[in-house]
Protein backbone atom coordinates (compact mmCIF):
# COMPACT_ATOMS: atom_id res chain seq x y z
CA UNK A 1 0.00 0.00 0.00
CA UNK A 2 1.13 3.53 -0.91
CA UNK A 3 0.07 6.40 1.46
CA UNK A 4 0.41 9.81 -0.21
CA UNK A 5 0.46 12.98 2.39
CA UNK A 6 0.37 16.52 0.87
CA UNK A 7 3.35 18.18 3.03
CA UNK A 8 4.89 21.46 3.11
CA UNK A 9 8.67 20.76 4.97
CA UNK A 10 7.80 17.86 6.36
CA UNK A 11 4.26 19.08 7.48
CA UNK A 12 0.79 18.32 6.59
CA UNK A 13 0.10 20.89 3.80
CA UNK A 14 -2.66 23.55 4.55
CA UNK A 15 -4.19 22.62 1.16
CA UNK A 16 -3.76 19.47 -1.09
CA UNK A 17 -3.73 21.81 -4.86
CA UNK A 18 -0.79 24.46 -3.47
CA UNK A 19 1.62 21.94 -2.12
CA UNK A 20 4.96 21.71 -2.30
CA UNK A 21 5.70 18.42 -2.20
CA UNK A 22 4.15 14.75 -1.62
CA UNK A 23 5.50 11.82 1.34
CA UNK A 24 4.96 8.67 -0.52
CA UNK A 25 4.75 5.88 2.02
CA UNK A 26 5.40 2.52 0.92
CA UNK A 27 3.43 0.13 3.67
CA UNK A 28 4.02 -3.31 3.96
CA UNK A 29 2.38 -5.69 7.13
CA UNK A 30 0.92 -2.27 8.15
CA UNK A 31 4.93 -1.24 8.87
CA UNK A 32 6.46 1.77 6.63
CA UNK A 33 8.89 0.40 4.39
CA UNK A 34 10.29 3.62 2.44
CA UNK A 35 9.65 6.94 1.95
CA UNK A 36 9.81 9.19 -0.69
CA UNK A 37 9.36 13.01 -1.06
CA UNK A 38 8.28 14.15 -4.99
CA UNK A 39 7.88 17.91 -5.58
CA UNK A 40 4.52 18.63 -6.56
CA UNK A 41 4.24 19.08 -10.31
CA UNK A 42 1.69 22.14 -9.65
CA UNK A 43 -1.52 22.72 -9.49
CA UNK A 44 -3.71 21.85 -13.09
CA UNK A 45 -7.41 20.80 -12.86
CA UNK A 46 -7.57 17.03 -12.18
CA UNK A 47 -4.01 16.38 -12.84
CA UNK A 48 -2.66 15.44 -9.16
CA UNK A 49 -5.21 12.64 -8.51
CA UNK A 50 -4.40 11.22 -11.70
CA UNK A 51 -0.78 11.71 -11.10
CA UNK A 52 -0.90 9.97 -7.42
CA UNK A 53 -3.24 7.01 -9.06
CA UNK A 54 -0.74 6.50 -11.51
CA UNK A 55 1.96 6.46 -8.88
CA UNK A 56 -0.26 3.48 -7.09
CA UNK A 57 -0.95 5.55 -4.14
CA UNK A 58 -4.45 4.38 -2.30
CA UNK A 59 -5.10 6.90 0.39
CA UNK A 60 -4.32 10.84 0.30
CA UNK A 61 -3.82 12.96 3.01
CA UNK A 62 -4.03 16.75 3.34
CA UNK A 63 -5.22 20.12 5.91
CA UNK A 64 -7.58 20.72 2.90
CA UNK A 65 -8.46 19.70 -0.60
CA UNK A 66 -11.04 20.51 -2.95
CA UNK A 67 -14.87 18.73 -3.80
CA UNK A 68 -13.45 18.41 -7.20
CA UNK A 69 -10.28 16.59 -6.66
CA UNK A 70 -11.95 14.55 -3.85
CA UNK A 71 -14.55 13.49 -6.60
CA UNK A 72 -11.52 12.28 -8.55
CA UNK A 73 -9.97 10.27 -5.93
CA UNK A 74 -13.50 9.04 -4.92
CA UNK A 75 -14.09 7.84 -8.41
CA UNK A 76 -10.35 6.34 -8.60
CA UNK A 77 -10.88 3.84 -5.02
CA UNK A 78 -8.48 6.27 -3.15
CA UNK A 79 -9.36 7.04 0.39
CA UNK A 80 -9.17 11.11 1.09
CA UNK A 81 -8.40 11.79 4.55
CA UNK A 82 -8.68 15.76 5.25
CA UNK A 83 -8.09 17.65 8.64
CA UNK A 84 -4.75 16.51 8.81
CA UNK A 85 -2.05 18.44 10.95
CA UNK A 86 1.34 17.72 12.34
CA UNK A 87 4.45 15.94 10.54
CA UNK A 88 4.01 13.75 7.77
CA UNK A 89 4.95 10.68 8.96
CA UNK A 90 3.30 10.90 11.85
CA UNK A 91 0.53 11.09 10.48
CA UNK A 92 0.96 8.15 8.47
CA UNK A 93 1.72 6.14 11.44
CA UNK A 94 -1.37 7.27 13.02
CA UNK A 95 -3.66 6.58 9.83
CA UNK A 96 -1.87 3.04 10.16
CA UNK A 97 -2.71 2.66 13.63
CA UNK A 98 -6.36 3.77 13.01
CA UNK A 99 -6.22 7.24 14.92
CA UNK A 100 -6.04 9.48 12.20
CA UNK A 101 -9.82 10.81 11.14
CA UNK A 102 -11.08 13.01 8.57
CA UNK A 103 -13.22 15.92 9.37
CA UNK A 104 -14.51 16.28 5.71
CA UNK A 105 -12.88 20.14 5.27
CA UNK A 106 -13.65 20.57 1.41
CA UNK A 107 -11.75 23.75 0.75
CA UNK A 108 -14.92 25.88 -1.15
CA UNK A 109 -13.70 29.14 -1.73
CA UNK A 110 -10.11 30.13 -2.06
CA UNK A 111 -9.05 33.68 -0.35
CA UNK A 112 -5.91 35.67 -1.00
CA UNK A 113 -2.64 34.18 -1.51
CA UNK A 114 -4.59 31.33 -2.34
CA UNK A 115 -5.14 30.44 1.19
CA UNK A 116 -7.72 27.72 2.10
CA UNK A 117 -10.93 29.01 3.05
CA UNK A 118 -11.99 25.99 5.67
Amino acid sequence: MKIAVASDNGMVAEHFGHCHSFSIFSVENNQIVNIESLISPGHKPSFLPNFLNDLGVEVIVSGGMGGGAIEIFNEKGIRVITGAMGHAKVVAEQYLQGTLKTNGAVCNEHLLHNECGH
